[in-house]
């Protein structure tokens, strides 16, 4: 047995919903590089002059890593790491905190477990109540991952995070701060679907053949599969996601038009740019991320019990 008991008391939604929020924290402070090397590579072959002027190119997930840091310094590969906290407090907090308190209500009355569509209907649901609420903390992190900082060929636009809130809401408004809501809605959807459907199926199957016990090893194995499939589903939405929002104004019509025109000038495997940092990135993130949300929804709960003991 590795780790804290299951409680025998089932978690709160509170727990939950704090405990999604700081584990997806946890794991964006490990895996946030992968992030913004998954982004640089996404949005690569986007503006061919301003690239050529920098002289950069990015090659591979670890070359994209040392890239930055040789061109632009040690911190470069977390540009953004502050609204991406942002973020996660608020996106996490909802889509996986919630998910079963909004499973359990489409689950009908008497049922033993919930159904595949219940699961999928639950993961759709959170997923896109996250993004609304968590949209311009995603505009804001991608445009900072995205940027380069420093050098003759810098287009950093923002001093700092709050900075990029008021400059983005003043130049392009509200809806700048909620660029990109549509695919950013579709792409976190199916990402909800496959990590949080995908991980409750393992996890239930494992544990009911009696193949693992409910700890470490069934977490870490459910999270790995959640992590690899929602890679494999959401990646060509991502990448839309990343360029459209990424996108000064009038550049792109509409996300289809963005799609289209990626599609068109770099052909169809060009959904699938930065697919080898997106899956080290969701696999590591996923698998360190539920591991850290088991664990601290049973150390809540202890410390739960314990102050409501009356010894």
């Amino acid at each position: 047995m590795v780790g804290l008991k299951p409680s025998d008391v089932p978690p709160t939604t509170a727990v939950k919903f704090l405990g999604a929020g700081t584990a997806a924290c946890f794991a964006d402070l490990l895996t946030f590089p992968l992030d913004t090397a998954k982004v640089r590579l996404q949005i690569q072959g986007e503006n061919q002059a301003a690239q050529a002027a920098r002289g950069v190119q990015y090659r591979g997930v670890v070359g994209t890593i040392l890239t930055m840091i040789r061109t632009e310094g040690l911190r470069s590969p977390y540009n953004g790491l502050v609204a991406g906290l942002h973020r996660q407090m608020s996106f996490a907090s909802i889509r996986i905190g919630l998910y079963d308190s909004v499973k359990q209500i489409y689950t009908p009355k008497g049922a033993d477990h919930s159904s595949i569509a219940t699961r999928i209907l639950a993961g759709c649901t959170t997923g896109a109540m996250a993004v609304t609420c968590a949209q311009p903390t995603d505009v804001v992190k991608i445009r900072f991952q995205a940027s380069v900082a420093l050098g003759p060929g810098s287009d950093r636009k923002y001093s700092g995070t709050m900075d990029a809130y008021r400059t983005i809401a003043r130049e392009e408004g509200l809806r700048g701060l909620w660029k990109g809501t549509f695919p950013n809605i579709t792409r976190n959807a199916i990402v909800n679907c496959a990590e949080m459907v995908t991980y409750d199926i393992i996890k239930e199957k494992l544990l009911d053949y009696r193949l693992l016990t409910d700890n470490f090893p069934c977490h870490f194995v459910s999270a790995f599969g959640a992590g690899f499939c929602a890679t494999v589903v959401a990646s060509p939405v991502d990448v839309v996601k990343t360029r459209y929002m990424n996108s000064p104004p009038g550049q792109y019509r509409s996300p289809l038009d963005c799609m289209l025109k990626l599609v068109v000038r770099e052909g169809p495997t060009a959904l699938y740019k930065g697919f080898t940092p997106s899956f080290l990135r969701l696999g590591s993130w996923n698998v360190t991320m539920f591991v850290t949300y088991e664990q601290m929804q049973r150390a809540l709960m202890k410390v739960q019990m314990l102050r409501e003991s009356p010894f």
